[in-house]
């Protein structure tokens, strides 16, 4: 570390691990302002030597426009992003605020790199010597120019000025979208106060129901005793809509859920109008961009390269599917039948979820709540790291105290190769509500590359999770979908640390398609079904005894329950978004619901009813980054699904084999990062080009 760093504040340090305990909320709001603008001034100083570089036709190297471009994005998104990781990780009333009044500054700086015409046409000019870079160089330079591109710096007098006013219109658009559909949800309760009400609901959601009345004002609320106040917040909603045995009340709460923010009965909460607008909006950006359509955009930046490429895929996904979902809807009636129930000849959609649970415990008797001893942290751990050495050749080992840590639970951990030190991160492992956000996430703390004297920058990871915390001398006991959560997160930090792109803009994750980067995660989950990872770590914590044989196979034949109806409503969501983002415009004679309901004539065995408005909050495509994009989690797991049938193919038990395929799959797909276009990486590892077949097993959807 150069003296000179070492004598700054920790959070402008800009390299190394960050020392946390010395990010604090005052730093934030003393050190990032002065880094902003020391940023803009260098930017500043690199665009005014380009452009007199450029004046005297002097030709530009990569040294003198890239590399100092990417100095100053790694110097913020070092110190940006550790103040982002501590919001997430350890938030604080005095954290969220100082994180958020910095925020626009650090938007904008970005908008301004990302706008600048003398960097643009300095790009430009390297592109056209491009025979002196090579092709990892190459193919950074083709994402930069397009994103350059897609955020309007070829635009300019008039047209730039309508595109950035659109671009701010979008912005404010979708996040109203995202609150009207917070304020409806929060919006709609209903209060249970007789016994009969809750008939069939387990005692986790009566905790729920009621500590939701105590807080809205019911100071005597019990589990036992009522009353029990519902939501329309998927944890109240969810199980309510699966346990309940009063078809009434399901009804009532279901046509609630589905008509949030519709203007509905006159509720001032009305989503149409910002649907509508903000489809015209993208429309117009598009055709100022020279693409026909949102669509296209959308797919500019993607690893499918044509709309006709989605709606193949989806079309064939869609054939599979909707044969079973057929299946799975009759197989539901007749256990309501079975039962003497009135709804059996006559399901509606708030019978499915209620049915499915009934049949599910019917056919597989399986209770994760029973599962959960088998599998305590440290020993799915082990199970893991195991599973990484057998496939990637590479150890795992501890090393707890080699780096500072932002709480007591987090542990940190070393790669190594042959001994030889290759990457590290940080596992953050346990739930806890009070100041780290729900959900499950992989990010980089430091990205593989080369310091200016051309020592090795090792990556480093941030793997957080939120399962169940230890209790007293039990360790953490995690449920089944909580180690799939943990290999899924695994999988990316494997991308990240695995990789041996020396250039930071394609090493590890960066630079791959956003429909390409969840193949290695997904691909993980895959080997929690492998008999000898699971039997290999499911082991009582107590007893020692391994999981039952039975329930390894309750476990797997339960993995593709409902499978057709499932692959159906996501096929649906993603044909709705292509469509809505390819064909429909203001004059094209049909409202955005109408094109979805005749969708729907294909893409569900349960017509929506009337007063169905789920494109109202449909916040992946108005409110988030899905827009013409949600087909992206159908196209990567085709990618994982092929990816992990290469292993099948050569048989599971087959020791050397899985070894050799294993190391095949790490000097590629993990190995490679955004350097080579994601169809040559499969390519490499698979031999071909990547077929749906084995998602189509995988889902359960081939006996027909």
């Amino acid at each position: 570390m150069s003296s000179a760093t070492a004598s700054r504040p920790e959070i402008l340090r800009g390299e190394g691990l960050p020392r946390f305990e010395a990010i604090t909320p005052e730093a934030v709001s003393s050190e990032i302002p002065k880094l902003i603008t020391e940023l803009s001034e260098e930017l500043s100083a690199l665009e005014q030597g380009l452009q007199q570089a450029m004046g005297a036709a002097t030709a530009l190297t990569w040294a003198a426009v890239m590399d100092p471009l990417q100095r100053l994005g790694e110097r913020l998104r070092w110190s940006w992003g550790v103040v982002s990781h501590l919001n997430g990780v350890c938030n604080s009333p005095e954290l969220r605020e100082a994180h958020a009044a910095q925020q626009a500054a650090v938007v904008q700086f970005g908008n301004r790199a990302g706008q600048s015409q003398v960097i643009y046409r300095a790009l430009e000019q390297l592109a056209q010597h491009k025979q002196a870079l090579d092709p990892t160089q190459q193919r950074i330079l083709a994402a930069e120019l397009r994103d350059m591109q897609l955020r309007g710096v070829g635009l300019s007098g008039s047209e730039q000025e309508a595109f950035n006013a659109a671009s701010q219109e979008l912005a404010e658009l979708s996040t109203r979208f995202g609150n009207q559909v917070l304020d409806a949800t929060n919006g709609w309760t209903l209060k249970l106060s007789d016994p009969a009400e809750i008939d069939g609901l387990p005692t986790s959601l009566l905790d729920q129901l009621a500590q939701a009345a105590r807080q809205a004002g019911d100071a005597d609320a019990t589990a036992e005793t009522g009353p029990w106040l519902l939501g329309l917040d998927m944890p109240r909603y969810a199980p309510f809509l699966k346990y309940s045995r009063r078809r009434d009340l399901r009804e009532q709460v279901y046509r609630a859920h589905v008509s949030r923010a519709s203007g509905n009965n006159g509720d001032a909460l009305n989503n149409w109008p910002l649907i509508e607008r903000i489809l015209t909006l993208r429309g117009e950006q598009a055709r100022r961009l020279g693409y026909a359509n949102w669509a296209e955009v959308s797919l500019a930046a993607k690893m499918a390269d044509s709309e006709a490429a989605v709606e193949a895929l989806l079309e064939e996904l869609r054939d599979a599917a909707y044969p079973v979902a057929q299946q799975e809807l009759t197989a539901l009636a007749e256990c309501a039948q079975r039962v003497g129930a009135a709804e059996a000849t006559d399901l509606q959609p708030w019978d499915v979820s209620f049915w499915a649970e009934k049949l599910r415990q019917e056919s597989f008797e399986l209770d994760s709540e029973a599962l959960r001893p088998y599998f305590p942290l440290p020993q799915v751990l082990e199970g893991l790291f195991g599973l990484c050495q057998r496939l990637f050749g590479i150890s795992i080992e501890a090393a707890d105290g080699e780096a500072p840590v932002w709480h007591s639970d987090v542990r940190y951990f070393r790669i190594l190769d042959g001994g030889q030190p290759l990457a590290a991160f940080y596992l953050d492992p346990y739930s806890r509500p009070g100041s780290k956000r729900g959900g499950a996430w992989m990010d980089e703390c430091l990205v593989r590359s080369r310091n200016a004297d051309g020592t090795p920058v090792l990556p480093v990871a941030y793997l957080i999770c939120n399962q169940s915390p230890p209790v007293g001398d039990t360790p953490s006991l995690m449920t089944f979908e909580e180690v799939e959560t943990l290999f899924h997160e695994f999988g990316h930090g494997l991308q990240h640390m695995l990789t041996t792109v020396e250039r930071p803009q394609a090493a590890g994750i960066n630079g791959v398609e956003w429909d390409a980067v969840e193949l290695p995660s997904q691909f993980m989950e895959n080997w929690c079904y492998d008999r000898a990872t699971l039997m290999g770590m499911a082991r009582h914590w107590q007893s020692g005894e391994a999981l039952p044989e039975e329930e390894y196979r309750k476990l797997l034949a339960a993995r593709t329950f409902m499978g057709g109806s499932a692959t159906l409503r996501q096929v649906h969501f993603a044909l709705v978004d292509l469509r809505l983002h390819s064909q429909w415009h203001p004059d094209c004679g049909q409202s955005p619901e109408q094109l979805r309901r005749a969708i729907a004539e294909r893409t569900t065995v349960l017509a929506p009813i009337d007063e169905d408005a789920f494109l109202c909050s449909f916040g992946h495509i108005f409110a988030g980054g899905y827009a013409a994009g949600y087909y992206s989690y159908k196209w990567a797991e085709v990618l994982s699904a092929d990816a992990f049938s290469a292993f099948e193919e050569v048989g599971l038990e087959n020791e050397a084999q899985i070894r050799e395929t294993g190391r095949r799959f790490r000097d590629t797909v993990l190995s490679l990062g955004g350097s080579l276009d994601p169809k040559a990486v499969f390519e490499a590892f698979r031999g071909r080009q990547p077929s749906s077949d084995a998602l189509i097993r995988h889902s359960g959807l081939v006996a027909v």
